[in-house]
């Protein structure tokens, strides 16, 4: 069984940067971890990913340039890098695991998923 932990979000101002973590316990070797989002009233959108792999990753357009997504196998952590923050970027993030090593922006098909931590940015 895979449990996903995510941290440090929080409130911000506009144009600060802030980083999340999601540390899992369980076996996730082989694993690719996304971050996705979900604004109030708003369905759930994918923000990033990385391959286990390899470590590519991928990345949504609306962030892209913006936000960064790394892995510490050795901590079983990835992290979300977030730069330039605006209020669109308010939302709930959750972090999600998958044993299919693809990078996937489709939530569906992750398998675990965290709790969410808030990010809300202030203008």
């Amino acid at each position: 069984q895979v449990q996903l932990v995510e941290s440090g979000g929080g409130l911000v101002r506009a144009g600060d940067s802030l980083t999340l973590s999601c540390t899992a316990s369980g076996h996730t070797a082989g694993y690719a971890t996304g971050w996705f989002r979900q604004a109030p009233g708003k369905g759930r959108e994918f923000v990033a990913s990385i391959r286990w792999s390899d470590s590519r990753t991928y990345y949504a357009t609306s962030v892209q340039g913006r936000f960064t997504i790394t892995r510490d196998n050795a901590k079983n952590t990835v992290y979300l890098q977030m730069n330039s923050l605006n209020s669109e970027d308010t939302a709930v993030y959750y972090c999600a695991a998958v044993t299919i090593d693809s990078g996937s922006s489709a939530s569906a098909e992750y398998e675990y998923w965290g709790q969410g931590t808030q990010v809300t940015v202030s203008s």
